[in-house]
């Protein structure tokens, strides 16, 4: 074979002599038989090395745009579900409310979060509270992506915002047909209509032997205080007020055998009945209204609206939500031609003697009575009345606070129906505007503190049209240890409820019919 090729090679360079040799020598080439030249060598180094250089350029150009790609939607996600937003994950922008929005459609649903908050429950939570700064005072709240709210102090006494917009035209007209749909009830506490005298009489008009006599179970003619307690349970207090069982209590722990007789029970029996206890008592056991209202359910299977405005609600308040979750469901009120409601608070004094009604099942049993406690509240205006209906606090911004100089020298403010043009503070209502309050005090170190007496508040009587509102709570117990066993008893039988649920799940009533 390497002789074959030596031979091969040596041919070739014979004949590249002759061909040299006949170019020289020839004078006319145009005689010489055409040869096609030959081609030139390419050179395949320096191609490949282009291509590769372009082809790599290339590369890291896509390359860079898919990092930028990247990095950019990390950054969108973050601003939109960071923890710093208040804007709630569940709202849309199509939400109403902010600057330059008219769209009045409806957001569409929000996804459902799959459980509650379970681990929130068992963890110790804070009570955020919104700065007021002055009355006046505008400032800018996010409650919908892509917008903003304005918020105005309208009272530093109690702290009292007004959220125009909070709700749209739209969504307002959805909770009344959601509430009419649920069935509106008469109020229990009704005014007596015209041409009926009101009486005077106590619902129990009876003596103090015979209150004694009640009292004494075993009949020993001595009242001993699991007697008091175990027979003096009211939440309406039409039996015994706080305020009468309080001043019986004391009047018992004063002895030393701490037994009552007959006589010591009428002394301070009756001192619990005059006529300054009665009058400390007033805003509670003489609080009338005229309207009718129904309860709305919001959580989990409620329809959209109902969970859009209680999201929105925990991006306003700045509250926890598992906090928010545990409250009393959404309370839409519609006052007609001469409905009123009389000035009260919406939340109670703490006493040793009262247990929260919310959290009853961690509470003290042994409590006399179960109260309201309503950390704040959110009342939104669903409709605008034509005359009259407004809301009033009538003692908003006052310098002090005297319970006692609230029905004296002929003036009642508590009576909305003849005194409410004299309250400090009338908000008229306005379709769509939210009104959010404290009804406690700041303890100091990030919890519920006292009841703050200013935020007594009433509704002034409709004089031409219809006023519908709804109003939310937001339950907080004054016991933080309290609340958070309460907080974790609920997220112990909502994990068991739901361990239930995925090994049984039987056709029940509720499956057929979904609560509004």
């Amino acid at each position: 074979m390497e002789d074959i090729e030596d031979d091969m090679l040596e041919q070739e360079e014979e004949e590249g002599v002759e061909e040299e040799g006949e170019s020289d020598g020839s004078e006319n080439p145009s005689l010489l038989p055409f040869k096609p030249p030959k081609r030139a060598t390419r050179l395949h180094i320096e191609r490949s090395s282009v291509c590769s250089r372009a082809y790599f350029v290339v590369v890291m150009v896509f390359f860079h745009v898919y990092i930028l790609n990247v990095i950019a939607l990390l950054l969108y996600v973050h601003y939109n579900n960071g923890p710093g937003e208040l804007v709630s994950a569940a709202e849309t922008p199509s939400a109403p409310g902010g600057p330059g929005g008219g769209d009045s459609s409806l957001p569409p649903p929000a996804p459902a979060p799959p459980e509650l908050h379970v681990q929130d429950h068992s963890q110790s939570v804070s009570l955020p509270r919104i700065e007021g700064i002055r009355v006046g005072h505008v400032q800018q709240v996010s409650l919908v992506p892509h917008s903003s709210h304005e918020m105005r102090t309208l009272s530093l006494k109690p702290l009292l915002f007004e959220i125009p917009g909070f709700l749209s035209e739209e969504e307002c007209r959805v909770v009344v047909q959601l509430a009419q749909l649920k069935g509106l009830m008469e109020s229990q506490t009704s005014s007596p209509v015209q041409g009926q005298e009101e009486s005077n009489q106590p619902l129990l008009s009876i003596s103090t032997e015979e209150v004694f006599s009640l009292l004494d179970l075993n009949q020993d003619r001595l009242l001993q205080k699991q007697e008091i307690v175990s027979h003096s349970r009211s939440r309406d207090g039409t039996w015994l007020s706080p305020d009468n069982l309080r001043q019986i209590l004391t009047g018992l722990e004063a002895r030393p055998a701490g037994l009552l007789t007959l006589e010591d029970f009428r002394r301070v029996y009756d001192m619990s009945q005059s006529p300054g206890q009665q009058q400390i008592g007033k805003l509670r056991s003489q609080f009338k209204q005229r309207n009718k209202h129904t309860w709305l359910y919001q959580g989990l299977g409620s329809h959209h609206v109902l969970q859009t405005l209680r999201n929105r609600l925990i991006s306003l308040t700045r509250l926890p939500p598992a906090l928010v979750e545990l409250t009393e469901p959404l309370q839409v009120i519609r006052y007609e031609h001469g409905d009123f409601s009389n000035a009260h608070h919406d939340s109670s004094r703490s006493h040793s003697e009262t247990t929260c009604a919310h959290t009853r099942l961690a509470g003290n049993t042994s409590a006399l009575t179960e109260v309201s406690c309503r950390y704040l509240t959110v009342s939104f205006y669903l409709s605008s009345a034509e005359e009259g209906g407004e809301t009033s606090f009538p003692v908003a911004d006052n310098r002090t606070y005297d319970e006692q100089a609230l029905g004296q020298d002929g003036v009642d403010l508590i009576d909305t129906q003849e005194t409410c043009g004299r309250g400090n503070l009338r908000i008229k209502p306005t379709a769509g505007t939210a009104l959010l309050w404290y009804n406690h005090l700041s303890d100091g170190r990030g919890w519920m503190g006292d009841l703050d007496e200013y935020s007594l508040h009433g509704d002034c009587p409709v004089r031409r049209g219809v006023k519908w509102v709804a109003n939310s709570w937001v339950n907080v117990d004054p016991d933080h240890q309290l609340q958070v066993r309460y907080q974790r008893l609920v997220a112990q039988r909502h994990k068991a409820k739901s361990t239930l649920e995925e090994h049984y799940q039987p056709l029940s009533h509720s499956d057929l019919h979904q609560d509004l």
